[in-house]
C-alpha cells in the first residue's frame, strides 16, 4: 500500500469485516491435488477487470497511471501490441480460457458460456493430469459463468462470496451443483439486480436491500473508500483483502499450480482509496476526438470526469499489483513462479462514449495490458509484435512443459515461440451481444488488426454515415484512430476485408441453414 496509510491504519478499518478471517479458508477443494514437481514453474495469472492499455503510463499514457508497473517491468516482458478479442467481460475471457476466438468458443453474450462441444477445451482441462493443483477465483459474476462450466476440471474452485463483503444471492446456496442454471433463474425473478424483466416485488425488495447495504459498507469505509466500493449484481468488494488472500494462498498451494484470478477493480464503479482519490486533479486534458458510430451523447466534460476517477482507480490498482509482487520477490516465490498480469478489455472515454458497453472496437477498449515475470528474469524484454489473448493458453502450457491441443488457435508468445520479427499474422476482435449464439454473424462489430492496419467492420446496424459499415485506421502513423483511411487506402482495406470476411464465413459454416 502507498506510504500516506500503513497497514495498521487500514487494519483498524477491516474490523467491521469479520467474514474476512473465516472465508479465506472456506474454499471448496476437490481431490488431494498431485505430487510436487519441482522443475515446473509455479503459474499466477492476475487480471484486473477493464484495464485499458490505453489509460496506462507504462505504455505512455499522459498521467503517471501506474509507477509500479513501470519499476516491475525492469524484469519483465512487456508487450505493447496485445489485444483482447472482444471489449466486454464474457468473450475476451472466454477467449484467454480456451485460446479460441469468440466465434469459435460461442460465449458471446451476458453471462454467455462457451458452446457446448468447446467445454471440454479449456485451460483447466489443458493442465489435467500434468501434476498442476489448479485454483481459480473471480469477483465477477461474468467469468464465474464460465469457470463454472469448466468446474470439474478446478481443483480448487472459489465462490465470488469468498472475498465479497456483502451479497444477496440466494439459489447458488441451494443448488451449489447447477450454479448458472440457479443464478440465471434468480435474476429472471428479480432476485438480484438486472435488467432482465421479471417480479416487480421481488426485483423492488432486492434493490432496497442492496442500496441499504451499500449505503451502510460505504458509511462503514467513508474514512478510506470516500466514492465508495466495487459492486457488481449485488456482490461488494475492496481490492485490499483480495491481494491478501492471493498472498495467503501462494504460500498454501501445493506446488506446482495454476492459478487463475480475476478482480473486478479497475471496472466501473471507479473508487480509489482515499488515498488516491482526488490525486488526478490535474490540468491534463486527453485529446478531443470525433463523435462517431455509436456514440451515447455524453459530454466530453462528462467523460474526462469519468476518467479522471477511473485513472485514479488504475493507480490504486497499480499499488496494490506493487505490494503483492514486492511480497512475492521478498519470500522468494518469484523464484520458480511465472506472473501472468492482463486484463479482459478495456475502457472508453471518448466519442461520446463511455466504458465498454457499446459495439464500438476503437483501441482503448480492445488494446490490454499483458506483463509476464518469469523465473529468474532480470532485464527488461519489450515485445512490439501484435499478440492476442488467445495466445495466452498455449504459452502457459508451453511454458509448463505440456503438449499443445491441436485445437488452440493461438500461438505460443515471443520471446518463447519462434519469432522472425513477422507481423503478418492477422488478430481479430469482436462484439457481438445481440447475435443469437448458435446461428451465423449477422449483426455485429468485428475488427482485423495486421501490421499496422485495422479494419472495423459493422455489420447488421443502421448507421447514417457514408461509407457506414467501415472504418480503417494505419495505427502506427495514427495510435488515437483519428483518420479513416478506408477509402483513401483501397488495396489495403480490400485485403483486410478479404481476411475477415474469408474468417467470417469459415466460422460460419457450422451455422448455417
Amino acid at each position: 500500500m502507498s506510504e500516506s496509510i500503513n497497514r495498521r491504519d487500514f487494519l483498524k478499518f477491516s474490523s467491521v469485516f469479520p467474514f474476512l478471517a473465516g472465508n479465506w479458508s472456506s474454499i471448496l477443494e476437490k481431490g488431494a491435488g498431485f505430487s510436487s514437481d519441482p522443475s515446473s514453474p509455479n503459474i499466477l495469472v492476475i487480471l484486473f477487470d477493464a484495464l485499458s492499455a490505453k489509460n496506462v503510463s507504462l505504455y505512455g499514457y499522459g498521467r503517471p497511471t501506474t509507477p509500479n508497473l513501470e519499476r516491475i517491468a525492469a524484469r519483465s516482458i512487456v508487450y505493447h501490441n496485445h489485444y483482447s478479442t472482444a471489449n466486454f467481460t464474457t468473450p475476451g475471457t472466454a477467449s484467454l480460457l480456451t485460446g479460441t476466438y469468440p466465434w469459435q468458443h460461442r460465449a458471446i453474450h451476458f453471462y454467455g458460456t462457451v458452446e457446448k462441444s468447446v467445454a471440454e477445451k479449456n485451460l483447466f482441462q489443458a493442465f489435467a493430469n500434468s501434476g498442476y493443483t489448479r485454483l481459480a477465483y473471480s469477483h465477477n459474476l461474468l467469468v464465474t459463468y464460465l469457470l463454472y462450466q469448466f468446474y470439474k476440471d478446478i481443483e480448487i474452485f472459489k465462490w465470488p462470496r469468498a472475498l465479497s463483503l456483502a451479497d444477496f444471492q440466494i439459489s447458488d446456496r441451494l443448488f451449489p451443483r447447477d450454479y448458472n442454471a440457479a443464478i440465471t433463474s434468480e435474476m429472471m425473478m428479480g432476485s438480484i439486480d438486472t435488467s432482465s424483466s421479471g417480479s416487480l416485488i421481488l426485483s423492488l425488495i432486492s434493490r432496497w436491500m442492496m442500496g441499504e447495504k451499500n449505503r451502510d459498507l460505504k458509511r462503514e469505509l467513508k474514512e478510506i473508500y470516500p466514492e465508495g466500493i466495487s459492486e457488481q449484481n449485488g456482490h461488494f468488494y475492496i481490492l485490499e483483502p483480495a491481494i491478501d488472500w492471493i498472498m495467503d494462498q501462494v504460500g498454501k498451494l501445493q506446488q506446482p499450480y495454476l492459478a487463475y484470478i480475476h478482480l473486478l477493480p479497475p471496472h466501473e464503479p471507479y473508487v480509489p482509496r482515499f488515498d488516491f482519490a482526488g490525486l488526478f486533479t490535474d490540468n491534463w486534458k486527453p485529446l478531443r476526438k470525433p463523435k462517431g458510430h455509436f456514440t451515447q451523447g455524453y459530454s466530453q466534460q462528462d467523460l474526462n470526469h469519468f476518467r479522471r476517477s477511473y485513472d485514479e482507480f488504475i493507480l490504486n490498482v497499480d499499488a496494490e499489483f506493487g505490494r503483492l509482487f514486492d511480497f512475492l520477490d521478498r519470500n522468494g516465490i518469484l523464484d520458480n513462479t511465472c506472473v501472468i498480469l492482463t486484463t479482459d478489455h478495456g475502457e472508453l472515454f471518448e466519442r461520446g462514449i463511455k466504458a465498454h458497453s457499446t459495439p464500438a472496437l476503437y483501441q482503448p477498449l480492445v488494446q490490454i495490458p499483458l506483463m509476464m515475470m518469469c523465473p529468474g528474469q532480470t532485464t527488461r524484454e519489450d515485445v512490439y509484435l501484435n499478440t492476442s489473448s488467445i495466445d495466452i493458453l498455449p504459452t502457459l502450457l508451453h511454458l509448463a512443459g505440456l503438449e499443445i491441443p491441436e485445437w488452440v488457435q493461438g500461438q505460443i508468445l515471443p520471446p518463447f515461440g519462434v519469432t522472425s520479427g513477422d507481423n503478418s499474422r492477422p488478430l481479430f476482435c469482436m462484439e457481438a451481444k445481440t447475435n443469437p449464439k448458435l446461428s451465423p454473424l449477422q449483426k455485429g462489430s468485428f475488427a482485423v488488426i495486421k501490421g499496422d492496419y485495422k479494419l472495423m467492420h459493422y455489420r447488421g446496424y443502421d448507421l447514417k454515415k457514408d461509407p457506414p459499415d467501415y472504418e480503417m485506421f494505419n495505427l502506427a502513423e495514427d495510435p488515437e484512430e483519428l483518420t479513416d483511411i478506408h477509402s483513401s487506402q483501397k488495396a489495403i482495406a480490400s485485403e483486410l476485408k478479404d481476411i475477415l470476411h474469408d474468417s467470417l464465413e469459415q466460422a460460419d459454416q457450422m451455422y448455417a441453414v
